[in-house]
């Protein structure tokens, strides 16, 4: 389960934007998105076990850190503390042939996409 707020782009310039490039963002809008799972799973490769975690990212350019991390509730990135990271792992974003105005996560068979504006953030999950 994912839960998450979501924000909108209202005309604005999102990645190196309004989430600036090589920051740690809360992956949505107010509190920070949370994932939830009730067995122990694989993300990117690695081993993460069952829970919910606060989900943030680092969006860069280039690839991108996806972070679990153990504090489930947290208001945004503002106490956020790499410290009590369960995961963390690389992943590349991919263009979007259409733009979503309202950032939404999408679980599929390989994992879930985040979806914001023009750009695709894929985990994949076993």
């Amino acid at each position: 389960t994912i839960n998450y707020g979501s924000p909108s782009v209202k005309g604005r310039k999102i990645f190196g934007g309004l989430e600036a490039y090589g920051k740690v963002w809360r992956s949505g809008a107010n509190m920070s998105t949370t994932f939830t799972t009730d067995k122990d799973i694989t993300v990117e490769g690695k081993k993460l076990a069952a829970g919910t975690y606060s989900f943030f990212t680092i969006p860069t350019e280039g690839d991108w850190t996806i972070i679990f991390n153990t504090v489930a509730k947290q208001p945004g990135a503002y106490e956020y503390d790499a410290a009590k990271d369960a995961l963390r792992a690389t992943v590349k974003p991919v263009k979007s042939a259409a733009k979503n105005e309202r950032l939404v996560y999408k679980i599929n068979n390989n994992g879930f996409t985040l979806n914001w504006d023009d750009v695709t953030v894929p985990v994949s999950i076993k």
